[in-house]
């Protein structure tokens, strides 16, 4: 009889009843092929293609999210993930054969991915049918059952991405709990074999204490403030435009969206030019088309938006100054695209990550002085390097760090699925997308299998004469 904790009696029933249920289905799961795996992964491909336009809606309703920023940052990465897993998933799971060492003749070595078991995938509201898809793959694919939580800042695509998933899997295999922070925390209490989260810090803590409680793997995708860095070398006209379309992308509420921008003086009144200009012709050329469009989406909830316009306001009051936008509407969360020049490392708005659509530019003179800003801001998400000198990329290379790095561009590492995205320190923990996603998700498992001949019995005690002789023997071939 299993002992129940007294953390988690204090779990719902209704609650404790999902995860039992996948707890009894995960060692079933476990024995399943690829070709099974693939089956259900194509299943929700094909639903998810059939209902694009409802998930287009679901989103509009939650925070305006235009239709093609839809395709491109909810539904494109997700089909890009599964066309990978499709490609290789046969591959991944396969036994590894490797080497041994001498002292190991007649045995074979082995690596066999087995699933983590049980997982938890905690989702954010940002990109709230992506950022909850993209795992659940990795993890269907690793052989996991898996509970979700979509985030309650999105009701509309959580009512969505319900309906989706139990159209997709059993109910034993892959569940979705809806609720709010109180929900959350019951969830921390079940001994989960694997928690994946992604959001701010502050949770981001909470989860690792509730994976170290259950003795559990954890993966954390965090955020932070992710710098661009425009040296004196760099073709600014180029850099302001894709600068522009990484910030305002979903009105800047994007873990990896470009936080802050450090220019060369050289370059800096050719820069906000440029920026002015990407975001006029994007967005409009004056306030009243700039809030009409269609092509720019709302602050999430009523928080959000005395958060950061409360960081612009602050900022402004302290001497910053409004290139572009500035422009506020309470009642529809709105918040112009607004570019802030005469910005300094102490400005409000560079205190914590902004998530939302303020663009600070900084000046610098030396790349020393860049480095020294970067480090002191810990390790972001992401870093962006616009350059033409190879020599800067490489030394910004490997003298920051960072969760990853665009050389000319921003964003775009997060949708190859050839490459693990992950953070590194306060911006995350571990690692996912294609094989990536695939490791996260299981458990590399040692396997030796031992031949007929066998040199262990030399080492048997008693340890004298002989045995004494051949371990300090063994010993010195490696000295």
């Amino acid at each position: 009889m299993r002992v129940v904790s007294v953390e988690e009696a204090l779990v719902p029933a209704d609650l404790q009843e999902v995860f039992d249920r996948l707890q009894a289905r995960r060692w079933a799961l476990a024995k399943t092929g690829p070709k099974e795996r693939l089956a259900r992964l194509e299943k929700l491909k094909a639903l998810l293609l059939e209902r694009r336009e409802e998930l287009a809606d679901a989103l509009h309703e939650d925070f305006h999210k235009p239709a093609a920023e839809v395709e491109a940052t909810e539904i494109l990465p997700v089909l890009l993930e599964l066309a990978h897993v499709q490609k290789h998933l046969k591959a991944w799971m396969k036994p590894r054969r490797v080497g041994a060492p001498l002292l190991l003749a007649g045995t074979k070595s082995e690596v066999h991915p087995e699933p983590r078991g049980v997982v938890l995938i905690l989702a954010p509201w940002n990109y709230p049918f992506h950022l909850l898809v993209s795992p659940l793959v990795a993890a269907v694919a690793a052989g996991n059952a898996v509970l979700c939580k979509p985030s309650e800042k999105t009701p509309g695509t959580a009512r969505f991405l319900a309906q989706l998933l139990r159209d997709v899997f059993p109910a034993d295999e892959v569940a979705l709990v809806e609720g709010g922070p109180e929900v959350g925390e019951a969830l921390l209490r079940l001994p989960f074999d694997h928690f994946f989260f992604t959001g701010g810090p502050r949770v981001g803590r909470r989860v690792m204490e509730a994976a170290a409680r259950h003795l559990a793997g954890v993966t954390l995708e965090l955020g932070g403030k992710s710098p661009v860095i425009v040296d004196a070398s760099a073709d600014v006209a180029t850099a302001a435009e894709r600068i522009v379309w990484g910030k305002f992308l979903n009105a800047g509420q994007t873990c990896i969206a470009p936080d802050h921008v450090w220019v060369h003086a050289s370059k800096e009144e050719a820069l906000l030019a440029g920026l002015k200009d990407a975001l006029e012709r994007f967005y409009g050329k004056s306030e009243e088309a700039r809030r009409a469009t269609p092509d720019f989406c709302r602050m999430v909830d009523d928080g959000a938006f005395r958060r950061v316009s409360g960081l612009m306001d602050r900022t402004v009051a302290q001497g910053a100054r409004v290139v572009a936008g500035g422009g506020v509407h309470a009642e529809t969360r709105y918040i112009a695209p607004t570019v802030l020049a005469d910005v300094t490392p102490e400005a409000p708005v560079m205190g914590e990550e902004i998530f939302g659509p303020l663009l600070p530019v900084l000046r610098f003179e030396s790349l020393d002085e860049v480095v020294t800003q970067v480090r002191a801001g810990g390790k972001p998400l992401a870093l962006y390097v616009f350059s033409q000198d190879e020599a800067t990329v490489e030394r910004l290379l490997t003298e920051t760090s960072a969760g990853g790095t665009v050389v000319n561009n921003v964003v775009l590492h997060n949708v190859n699925p050839h490459l693990p995205f992950g953070g590194v320190g306060q911006s995350g923990v571990g690692a996912y997308h294609g094989e990536a996603g695939f490791k996260a998700f299981s458990h590399e498992r040692a396997v030796v299998r031992q031949g007929r001949t066998a040199f262990t019995n030399l080492f048997f005690p008693p340890y004298r004469g002989k045995a004494q002789r051949l371990a300090r023997l063994a010993s010195k071939l490696f000295e």
